[in-house]
């Protein structure tokens, strides 16, 4: 918080300055915190992420899916974040990757974010997937494509993902992995804990997959605006003062909260130290990037692929999922007129001497 409360301004220095080419006016052009979680920052590395990736991506047609966690084990998660985020990541791939394996015969190629807020910035975890349509047969001699408009089986990958996650939580139990505190404390008594475990199989878990947007490259689009942010950008805030903090949700509401709720609520969201938040599956793992994901775009390319294709969905293949759920888009940059004269463009040049930020703070 310390670090997002002093981007951008005299606290952390400056070593460039804004000038005027017509007017002369001056203003620093102060250093930014870096910080992985501030809302202003970013963007450079965000770019470079979607770039990269676009760059990457396998001449076929994608799936988007969600696996999301029930409302019964958010607490759990919260005390236990980088043990059951890790879970999430762990079941939501294998899910994937199992069924691809048995129902293809073929490695497919995932990529992975996690992300864990709703529009309200409350606690929400779930992991967005992009999933190619197919996968590199077991042999590496050909593509095994799906049918452009379904991957798999909804009951059958929601089921699956159920039972994995299930497993690996009972496993971090009986280990005796997970803090147990709080409004978890009765979960420490191994029947509760049954019981606990029984009523979450019994629930239809919610896992969605559609085929992307209009194309890959939009999908990538869609979650860089928030891998390298969390919980809510500058441009939703409406208003804010001592009483509360007007922010934009959804359908073009708004919702107040406190300053102390909307910080603590934001706060919800910062990943424990180290921790990824964007990972690669299968094809896309970076162990097979150099050799399978090179035969998988030779063989594409060559129209070596044994094709289960249907005709493309058109526009049903968009998925439901509002893009402004994210919440993050990025941040207009300050416009190039000078604010003063309303005539010059500001151009950036180095300051002469380096300001220093004062001690306590990175530079």
């Amino acid at each position: 918080m310390s670090a997002i409360g002093a981007c951008r301004t005299a606290a952390l220095g400056a070593h460039e300055e804004d000038v005027c080419d017509c007017c002369g006016f001056t203003r620093p052009a102060y250093n930014s915190c870096r910080n992985r979680h501030c809302p202003k920052c970013q963007a450079g590395a965000q770019a470079a992420w979607v770039q990269k990736h676009v760059a990457r991506i396998l001449p076929t047609h994608y799936f988007h899916g969600v696996f999301t966690l029930p409302a019964e084990l958010r607490g759990l998660v919260h005390r236990n974040r980088r043990l059951l985020f890790g879970l999430l990541f762990e079941t939501a791939s294998e899910t994937l990757l199992d069924l691809g394996q048995d129902r293809l015969g073929a490695t497919l190629g995932i990529t992975a974010v996690l992300h864990t807020w709703t529009r309200d910035m409350s606690f929400h975890p779930h992991v967005h997937c992009v999933v190619t349509g197919g996968g590199l047969a077991t042999d590496d001699a050909s593509w095994v494509a799906t049918e452009k408009g379904y991957l798999f089986p909804y009951l059958v990958v929601s089921r699956l993902f159920r039972g994995k996650f299930l497993s690996g939580l009972a496993r971090l139990y009986g280990q005796g992995a997970l803090d147990l505190g709080g409004e978890c404390e009765t979960l420490a008594e191994p029947e509760v804990f049954r019981l606990f475990k029984d009523r979450l199989y019994r629930k239809e878990w919610v896992v969605y997959q559609k085929p992307p947007f209009a194309g890959p490259e939009d999908v990538y689009r869609y979650l860089g605006r928030y891998t390298h942010r969390i919980a809510i950008s500058n441009h939703r805030l409406l208003g804010f003062d001592e009483k509360g903090v007007r922010f934009k949700t959804k359908h073009g509401k708004s919702v107040t909260l406190k300053p102390e709720e909307f910080i603590r609520r934001f706060l919800l969201h910062v990943l424990p130290k180290g921790f990824v938040r964007i990972r690669h599956y299968g094809l896309l793992a970076p162990c097979h990037t150099k050799a399978k994901l090179e035969t998988a775009h030779r063989l594409l390319a060559t129209g070596a692929a044994a094709s289960l294709s249907a005709p493309d969905a058109g526009d049903e293949s968009r998925p439901s999922c509002d893009k402004d759920e994210s919440g993050l888009t990025a941040t207009a940059p300050d416009s190039a007129l000078c604010p003063r004269c309303g005539q010059g463009v500001l151009r950036r040049r180095p300051l002469p001497e380096r300001r220093r930020p004062p001690p306590g703070f990175p530079s």
